[in-house]
């Protein structure tokens, strides 16, 4: 099977791709240097064998891609602080008008197209969010989410065999420089201050990004109808503060942080409902966060010496922010 993978170098993107190649597959790994596609993580698919083709999908040709039997489409920009002001452009360039270009070089050819999309677009839970319930992005990031699952599903009406994968709150070895947990685990690694935004009473769906691989290779290739949503996330949810004590215990000293005011955009809850996860591609999360943050804190271990947060700091411009 041919599959094409579209932000490659990111950080779910590059466990994917590794993962895909690593089951036999033909990938087509795609990333745009110029968007801020990781160097870290290029060299870390370049050293298992794999290639990335540069490729900015607003301006570039992308008929290529289209002869594929699967598009796995991860690409976008990340990130709810950011994308307010002046981001909110480049959210819409690299999460829309992105996503409307390959799926316009798709429809001819027909491949399984998968989207990342994020649980943002549901806006704050008060319950496990399921995937019929309404949607109330509170962001541009979350409203460019899901304009592009309004496009995923005009494609799915005019026959593209596609599906929507709602992301919570992704977490593992090569997090995004700008996510929590990564900052958390390098303020107690080398002592300087974290941000934490709010009273860290928010809570979220973490989920380890090995399950999240495993659920979107399951949707790659499992039957469903056109247009299927999935939520993929952890179905337990945890306060930020109660994350920030679980570094703290697993490192054996609390990450510093240093309060700001709560973010613009910031929801108080995700909560990830998976019930249809299961029932249609037999699929839940199984990594507990204790697991999950382990693997993580290992892997900020074993990065260079001083590189501090610069490894894979261009991941901070591309992939899926989760959650």
């Amino acid at each position: 099977m041919r599959v094409v993978v579209t932000g490659a170098a990111g950080f779910i993107g590059s466990h994917l791709t590794q993962a895909v190649a690593a089951a036999g597959h033909e990938v087509l790994a795609v990333d745009a240097r110029s968007r801020g596609a990781s160097p870290a993580n290029l060299a870390e698919l370049a050293r298992t064998g794999i290639t990335v083709t540069d490729c900015d999908l607003v301006t570039d040709d992308l008929a290529p891609l289209a002869d594929a039997d699967v598009v796995l489409h991860l690409a976008g920009r990340p990130g709810v602080r950011s994308s307010f002001g002046e981001g909110e452009a480049e959210a819409r360039r690299d999460n829309v008008a992105a996503t409307a270009r390959l799926l316009d070089v798709c429809a001819a050819r027909g491949p399984r197209f998968v989207l990342a999309s994020s649980s943002s677009v549901y806006g704050d839970a008060d319950r496990p969010c399921t995937e019929d319930d309404p949607i109330a992005p509170g962001s541009p990031y979350a409203r460019s989410k899901s304009d592009a699952e309004t496009l995923v599903q005009r494609a799915a009406d005019g026959g593209l065999p596609v599906v929507v994968l709602r992301y919570f709150s992704v977490y593992g070895p090569r997090q995004r420089p700008d996510m929590a947990f990564h900052r958390f685990i390098e303020a107690a690694l080398v002592g300087s201050p974290a941000p934490l935004y709010g009273d860290g009473g928010q809570s979220r769906s973490f989920t380890y990004v090995g399950d999240v691989v495993e659920a979107t290779v399951r949707a790659a290739l499992a039957p469903l109808p056109p247009g299927t949503v999935l939520n993929v996330g952890h179905p337990v949810t945890v306060r930020v503060r109660d994350a920030l004590d679980r570094i703290g215990t697993l490192l054996g000293a609390p990450p510093p942080t240093v309060p700001k005011d709560r973010a613009p955009g910031d929801v108080t809850r995700t909560w990830a409902g998976t019930a249809r996860a299961t029932e249609l591609l037999g699929w839940t999360a199984t990594t507990g966060l204790d697991e999950g943050l382990a693997r993580q804190i290992a892997w900020h271990r074993k990065r260079a010496p001083g590189a501090g947060a610069g490894i894979g700091a261009g991941q901070g411009r591309r992939d899926r922010r989760t959650g």
